[in-house]
């Protein structure tokens, strides 16, 4: 089945030579193609080129569709790289407690913040949950992420955190947004529990368990995610269950310096992982590490907005070559999955510029997961994930905070999502 868009005003490719990700100055090269079209077959993009050119090249083509985008832009779909979207209630009363003063770790503290969700995610089966991430990952796509990657987390133990991946991957499996699950095993440290004893269990026991149903085939974890943090997973629990995660083919992608510097990307760097998010507390060590490994820098601009964090070094990190991509860390502490308010608070709070966040939101974040090779760049061969928005001017997605300039949404190809009329 053959696809046509035509009369584009701006399509803003990203690459045009199939990079896997964007470091310094080239964050600021979009390949910006005027007056284009885009065949797209079936579920790929299949050819790129100015629209005099493409109308006559493909003069004899049967198009199944042809969309007449009248000199308005097209952008890759958003990625959102960092989400933890399975939960049960909601945790709106800590929001109270945070405009009182209290911080992450004195909600913590009182059986707050991870714990009160973990508790609700155990009271709930896996119906309630896939329910409630169907519902939420419908919202992602409808305001313009077509791939997202998704955490377990509030599970804690063997039985609740398998539950949280068997409804990812279910999700996977139904619905239209493309997932890459993460398994987060080491999320907190339950009452009567110490840090080495739940890196034991993890170790020994749960990640076994979690091969064994890889292999069976009843979840897809690709990556292993530990929440590095001072009082909670230190370095050395944090390498161990990483390198028991890789031990079984999964990639590491973890939280590190976000309330404390604990300089983990300089150990993260050395064991190679594939992503560190959050990163409000980077040193200079660990910026140069993430750079010499390649390892790609998450940030997440609604949590240090939420917790009145520090500012992440950025442009340091821009400026340096690491690889930067966005994610909106949605969760029930910060309740945000629109990709364009991300890039928005990106580019205010964080001084990037719209040309380094889009990238961030597209290219580099599909690099965050392992995704680069199909996703966040308009190229032939890629998958057609793209947005059409209702301007000529592509800085409208991140200018335009509470009204979204997004007219049309291909997913794969197909039309998912019309607000035209």
């Amino acid at each position: 089945m053959y696809t046509l868009l035509y009369n584009i005003g701006e399509i803003v490719q990203i690459s045009i030579s199939k990079e896997p990700f964007k470091t310094q100055s080239l964050m600021r090269d979009l390949h910006i193609l005027n007056n284009g079209a885009i065949v797209i077959k079936d579920s790929e993009i299949f050819d790129i080129g100015f629209n005099d050119e493409i109308q006559t090249k493909y003069a004899n083509t049967v198009f199944s569709y042809k969309f007449d985008v009248k000199g308005n832009s097209v952008v890759p779909g958003l990625v959102d790289a960092h989400t933890h979207p399975v939960f049960a209630g909601d945790r709106v009363h800590e929001f109270a407690m945070k405009l009182d003063g209290k911080t992450y770790m004195d909600i913590h503290k009182a059986g707050g913040g991870i714990m009160y969700s973990v508790n609700c995610v155990k009271n709930a089966n896996e119906s309630t949950l896939y329910e409630s991430l169907n519902q939420r990952l419908n919202k992602f796509l409808k305001s313009g992420t077509t791939l997202v990657e998704c955490k377990s987390g509030y599970g804690i133990d063997t039985e609740n955190e398998i539950k949280m991946m068997k409804v990812i991957k279910r999700a996977q499996d139904h619905m239209k947004i493309s997932i890459v699950s993460t398994y987060l095993p080491a999320h907190t440290i339950p009452p009567g529990m110490t840090e080495n004893e739940m890196a034991n269990l993890i170790c020994d026991e749960e990640i076994p368990i979690v091969k064994k149903m890889i292999e069976q085939g009843e979840i897809n974890p690709e990556q292993i995610d530990v929440f590095c943090e001072k009082n909670i997973y230190e370095l050395e629990s944090t390498e161990r269950i990483l390198r028991a995660g890789k031990s079984i083919g999964l990639e590491g992608n973890f939280h590190g310096e976000e309330l404390n510097c604990l300089n983990s990307c300089v150990m993260g760097g050395n064991l190679g992982v594939r992503s560190i998010s959050h990163l409000e507390y980077t040193s200079d060590e660990d910026i140069a590490a993430m750079r010499d490994s390649k390892v790609c820098a998450v940030l997440l601009p609604s949590t240090q907005y939420i917790l009145h964090l520090p500012i992440p070094p950025v442009r340091k990190m821009i400026d340096e070559g690491v690889i930067v991509a966005l994610g909106s860390d949605f969760n029930p502490n910060a309740w945000c999955y629109d990709m364009k308010f991300i890039m928005n608070l990106a580019c205010v709070n964080y001084r990037m510029n719209m040309p380094e966040a889009l990238v961030a939101a597209t290219l580099n974040a599909a690099a965050s997961i392992g995704r680069s090779h199909l996703y966040g760049s308009i190229e032939i061969g890629k998958k057609a994930d793209l947005l059409v928005l209702n301007c000529a001017n592509w800085e409208h997605i991140i200018y335009e905070i509470c009204d979204s300039p997004i007219s049309l949404i291909f997913k794969h190809g197909e039309l998912v999502h019309d607000f035209s009329n």
